[in-house]
């Protein structure tokens, strides 16, 4: 039962057995904690007062806690479990985030510089291997739609009034191709309805079939096909098809015919130009139609030429 009598009731030696209990209490304390953190290894039991606790190690190097109790033999209890130190893993598991960075990082570098070499490596072959040119496919010196006929029958020959004095020793007379059986990706008609034109389009733009409607330069692209599409009509003979060609606006709308498919350009350039800049003939990257007839109307010294894109 405690003890309820007052402080004034307590005589001095109950007062300081009171107080060397305290202490033995505290030392207990203290050396178990000492111990626990491994600050000390073991106390000697025969310096040990009753009630210390003193700690030990047994031969595995595992921690015993011996309590003196008065003349009896010491009790070993075990130390308890610690917990999971979850400071230490963190540090572990962020140690090995960072050493497979830095992995990742050595291979990233390493990939690179491979990767620069090889193109330099690719650099240094273009450099020494020379590119050819191209050949356009293209041969012809004048553009088409021109408005005189040729001197001789059944031979395409350019007018030598369109000819630049210093071109006219290069041209030589030469035999028109066979036109090619229509095949169904042709072009067969065509219509702009900002000018009024809705006319067929033929194989072939030379004399002869330019009498019949709208040219379609042989080799050159089919209607939706990537590449060049180059038509080609008279504006003051055989119907005058092109006669305002020079009258379409950007943004104005061209409509071409293969069989039943039809196949919707926009224009996007109008140029006029002299009838030996064969370039606008040229293949192109994109779907593309180019349109080209004489200019200025009755003079026909130059030529107008208008370029559309193909739309979805």
């Amino acid at each position: 039962m405690p003890d309820r009598r007052p402080i004034d009731q307590v005589s001095t030696e109950e007062l300081e057995r009171i107080l060397a209990i305290r202490k033995r209490k505290e030392r207990a304390k203290r050396l178990r904690r000492l111990a626990v953190q491994g600050r000390i290894a073991s106390v000697d039991p025969l310096a040990a007062e009753p009630g210390d606790v003193i700690p030990t190690f047994d031969a595995k190097g595992r921690y015993r806690s011996v309590e003196v109790i008065g003349d009896q033999e010491p009790t070993t209890d075990v130390r308890p479990r610690r917990g999971i130190a979850w400071g230490w893993v963190f540090n572990k598991l962020l140690l090995i985030v960072e050493l497979v960075a830095l992995g990742g990082l050595i291979y990233i570098l390493a990939s690179s510089f491979l990767s620069l070499r090889e193109l330099n490596q690719a650099v240094n072959e273009v450099r020494v291997t020379p590119t050819p040119t191209p050949k356009p496919l293209i041969d012809v010196v004048v553009l088409p739609s021109g408005h005189r006929p040729p001197s001789t029958p059944g031979v395409a020959e350019p007018n030598p009034d369109e000819i630049p004095a210093h071109l006219r020793s290069l041209v030589q007379a030469v035999t028109p191709r066979p036109l090619p059986t229509p095949g169904p990706e042709q072009p067969t008609r065509m219509v702009i309805k900002s000018i009024s034109v809705d006319a067929p389009v033929v194989q072939g733009d030379d004399w002869e079939q330019l009498k019949k409607g709208v040219g379609h330069h042989l080799g050159t692209a089919n209607p939706g096909e990537r590449g060049n599409m180059v038509l080609s009509a008279h504006n003051d003979v055989f119907g005058e098809i092109f006669r305002h060609l020079d009258q379409v606006e950007l943004k104005d709308e061209i409509l071409v015919y293969s069989g039943s498919r039809v196949f919707r350009y926009v224009v996007t350039q109008k140029r006029v130009i002299e009838p030996t800049e064969v370039s606008v003939m040229y293949p192109t990257s994109d779907p593309t139609a180019t349109l080209i007839t004489c200019y200025p109307y009755l003079v026909d010294n130059k030529r107008i030429v208008v370029i559309a894109e193909l739309q979805p």
